[in-house]
């Protein structure tokens, strides 16, 4: 086909979503441009023996070559490069990779622009999708679970009465050596450890042989470490240990009573404070079972929607997900340095899961489109004025950091994402 430019394209499809596109542009049209390329660089050269604007081609020629022809080449490719893409419906998502041979005199000037594009996708199966809601009733039981982990959390270590044997649930403090083949070893080697019995820190077979030892006692015993222990050297092998329990404390829990709620000032009985960790339990399965329930739909789509999406979109994915993972690392204390090389090795491992949120994402972008579902600047103010409440600063300032971060257009993405979850939700067959 030719362009408004002259220009004759050829499309090569490469994916779904990668094009190569082969330009030959006529050499009258690649002379115009040229020439203005010459005006251009003439009116800013400095020759000396010349009046700025006066200096004749050939010397512009001798000494400017080079920028006339990368000015006229970039305005070549820049023009007609628009034009293919939207003469052939196309939507870049990145900028292109050019590869052209330069302007040869008298010549048809040619380059070929590899490009990825937004896929087409015309979204299918999304009304009448059968799903499961997860039942999100709160039982007594889960009730006393979470009060038990309260318990936990007040808990006091006490030392155990008389002379009690070592008991599964106990806090200890030991000092052991580890020997392999009969050899002390420093790695294996530490004083004043603490441990719980019973959980699990240890190799297996370490902790059991604690039980029915007292608060003084050594004792030496043997055990197989795992065969895929991360120290190579001690995989697999019979490592002999001798342990003296230093200390044996018990943990004790409170009592459910009065007392208890002194420890929060928002309560005035036991039982406001069961109605209120009842409520929390019901947001959070309520939460939750909407996770799950738009996950599943998510999940429905992508099965009744096959389609490729650029990689370009799937890179720009994997590295949210890697400044995101480095900026919990660094909440949990880990050295910033350290967290982003972390974050930079599992770029592979996001690649799976980015590849889906940018299927997913679009898919809802385009139901989106064909069921007229869209945003308006109030509900954008609206969600910022909810987050300001809850972190307890105004909306003004809230609203002008978002601006600020260029961050409303991610909002607003998410908030009609949301929307168009509601109404495929709406529109499911949910048992």
């Amino acid at each position: 086909m030719t362009s408004g430019t002259g220009a004759t394209i050829k499309v090569e499809e490469i994916s779904p979503v990668k094009k190569k596109i082969s330009f030959e542009i006529p050499w009258e049209e690649v002379k115009r441009e040229l020439d203005t390329a010459y005006r251009t660089v003439g009116k800013k050269a400095r020759v000396k023996g010349f009046r700025p604007g006066k200096t004749p081609r050939r010397i512009l020629e001798t000494y400017f070559k080079e920028d006339a022809e990368g000015e006229a080449i970039q305005s070549l490719v820049n023009r007609s490069f628009e034009e293919a893409m939207q003469a052939n419906s196309l939507v870049p998502v990145a900028r292109p990779d050019i590869e052209q041979g330069g302007i040869l005199s008298d010549r048809n000037f040619t380059y070929s622009a590899t490009v990825e594009v937004e896929p087409i996708v015309s979204p299918q199966g999304y009304t009448g999708v059968e799903l499961t809601r997860e039942d999100a009733t709160v039982t007594d039981r889960d009730l006393e679970a979470r009060l038990e982990e309260l318990r936990n959390m007040y808990s006091s270590l006490q030392d155990v009465e008389g002379n009690r044997a070592v008991q599964a649930g106990d806090f200890l403090i030991i000092d052991f050596q580890g020997k392999l083949g009969g050899v002390e070893r420093q790695e294996l080697t530490e004083a004043g450890f603490r441990i719980e019995v019973g959980s699990k820190r240890l190799v297996p077979g370490f902790e059991d042989a604690l039980t029915g030892m007292k608060k003084g006692d050594s004792k030496e015993f043997t055990v197989k470490f795992p065969d895929d222990y991360h120290v190579k050297e001690f995989a697999s092998q019979d490592i002999t240990f001798h342990v003296t329990v230093r200390d044996v404390k018990v943990k004790v829990l409170p009592d459910l009573d009065d007392q208890f709620v002194k420890n929060f000032e928002r309560y005035e009985s036991l039982e406001a404070l069961k109605a209120d960790l009842r409520k929390s339990l019901e947001d959070e399965k309520a939460a939750k079972a909407k996770a799950a329930l738009r996950k599943a739909i998510n999940d429905r789509l992508l099965e009744q929607n096959p389609f490729e999406v650029p990689e370009a979109y799937v890179e720009r994915q994997i590295f949210s997900m890697m400044i995101e993972y480095q900026r919990r690392m660094v909440m949990s204390g880990m050295d910033p340095d350290n967290a982003a090389k972390v974050a930079a090795n599992l770029h592979d491992q996001f690649r799976d899961e980015a590849t889906r949120l940018v299927r997913a994402g679009i898919l809802l972008q385009k139901i989106a489109e064909k069921e007229s579902i869209t945003v308006d600047d109030t509900e954008i103010d609206g969600r910022i004025r909810e987050m300001a409440a809850r972190y307890g600063r105004d909306f003004e300032s809230m609203k002008a950091s978002y601006e600020k971060d260029n961050l409303t257009d991610r909002l607003r993405d998410q908030i009609l994402e949301e929307k168009t979850l509601d109404f495929i939700e709406s529109r499911a067959n949910i048992r």
